[in-house]
């Protein structure tokens, strides 16, 4: 498959381009900072901006799919973060659509999840309170997906992660789950960034939600 990733050298964009080549996919790899990225045969490194919405728009054209796992800030905290990432998501939900592409799968946060009290995880006492300075960047990623809810053309899949994602080994075992937090028997929900990639590179080549969201943990 012809794919374009935006944000390819991120924390989780790094590891997403790492499987799609592993399943030898083409890839165009959308990213601020083209030294960042390790040249491969199969892959195509373009800079751009998110708000560079007709550029990117015209990037994207022609790719059987795209992957958004762009990330407003890393490590930076602030009331403006959540508009940064609404003004982001925003752009790329217009370029996609201007460019003709109808399979969208976006990187998606914990924070929309139900926990078992049946409420958002952002909204309960499961939030662990080292996310707190975290609150206006998981909203903004919160709210990608309920833009993509209203959205009428788009074949589109929001991927949850675990409320813990790190750095860790590629296993190829884990758990799917839908709207629920997914934990396992000891209540910790947690997976490696490199089994998050497994799991979103399965579902480009082998769909199983549209227009729909998952989640994932061990």
């Amino acid at each position: 498959m012809k794919i374009a990733i935006i944000g390819a050298s991120g924390f989780i964009g790094s590891k997403l381009l790492q499987e799609a080549l592993r399943h030898n996919h083409k890839v165009t790899a959308i990213v601020r900072h083209p030294n960042r990225v390790p040249h491969h045969r199969n892959l195509t490194v373009v800079k751009a901006d998110v708000l560079w919405r007709d550029k990117l728009a015209h990037i994207l054209r022609g790719h059987d799919a795209i992957i958004a796992s762009w990330n407003a800030v890393r490590g930076v905290t602030g009331p403006w973060v959540y508009n940064r990432y609404v003004e982001g998501n925003r752009s790329i939900i217009a370029a996609v659509n201007k460019s003709g592409v109808k399979r969208l799968l976006a990187v998606g946060g914990a924070a929309s999840l139900k926990t078992p009290q049946g409420v958002e995880l952002l909204d309960s006492p499961l939030m662990p309170k080292a996310f707190e300075p975290a609150k206006p960047a998981m909203r903004g990623v919160r709210e990608l997906y309920y833009m993509l809810k209203k959205e009428p053309q788009l074949d589109w899949v929001f991927f949850s992660p675990a409320i813990m994602i790190v750095p860790g080994v590629r296993t190829g075992k884990y758990r799917l789950g839908h709207y629920d937090v997914v934990a396992d028997e000891k209540g910790a929900s947690r997976i490696s960034v490199e089994d998050y990639a497994v799991a979103m590179i399965d579902e480009l080549e082998h769909p199983k939600f549209h227009r729909d969201r998952f989640t994932i943990g061990y």
